[in-house]
């Protein structure tokens, strides 16, 4: 697909087209997903996971931030083939029952946005932080639910030119946190489908 447009901005800035390209692998959207969002700022996830998923759910608790998704989302229609609800609320309120992926782009009330997880079930969570301190925090948090699949540090330079040759600026390193609240490999017993020799079956969605 071509590269999204943001022609309207935000104070905090779009997820960065690298760590998007991260999160949409993580993610695997398929056609008949419902995609959950929180904080959709300049909408940059929200176009993408439009661009895949059957249906988005996106929550902004700060009204003017939505409103720049609202008007992001108008600049790409054509690319778009979701049903999508835009709701000015503040997560875990305004969350839907039967996501199939959730993305936390911000970090406040994490806990609680994943106690929400876990009690529906979402198949496929990704969380970005930006800090260390609250990166500890949030992989504390996704291990005592039993969410925690990985954590991946990355960071992106961008090269310019210096001189006539070429050097990099770095951006800040970004931490992924990627889990799930379904379980895996189980069978309706709830014991592990595995046979002598064999290998599990059954698990999760992805």
């Amino acid at each position: 697909m071509p590269p999204i447009a943001l022609p309207h901005d935000a104070k905090a800035g779009p997820t960065k087209s690298e760590v998007r390209a991260v999160v949409r692998s993580k993610l695997a959207l398929e056609p008949d997903d419902h995609f959950a969002e929180v904080g959709s700022c300049t909408g940059a996830v929200t176009i993408e996971a439009a661009q895949r998923a059957g249906r988005v759910t996106a929550l902004e608790r700060k009204s003017e931030r939505l409103e720049t998704t609202t008007k992001n989302l108008a600049a790409n229609e054509e690319s778009v083939r979701a049903d999508i609800e835009l709701r000015n609320a503040e997560a875990p309120e305004g969350l839907p029952d039967d996501a199939d992926a959730l993305f936390l782009g911000g970090s406040r009330n994490f806990g609680a946005v994943l106690d929400h997880a876990v009690e529906t079930g979402i198949d496929r969570i990704v969380m970005n932080v930006s800090r260390l301190e609250v990166a500890g925090k949030a992989t504390e948090a996704f291990r005592k639910r039993d969410l925690l699949e990985e954590v991946v540090q990355f960071q992106v330079s961008h090269g310019y030119e210096l001189a006539g040759a070429t050097s990099f600026d770095s951006d800040n390193p970004v931490y992924m946190l990627v889990g799930s609240a379904t379980a895996k490999g189980d069978d309706a017993d709830g014991e592990t489908g595995v046979a002598d020799g064999g290998t599990a079956t059954g698990g999760a969605k992805r």
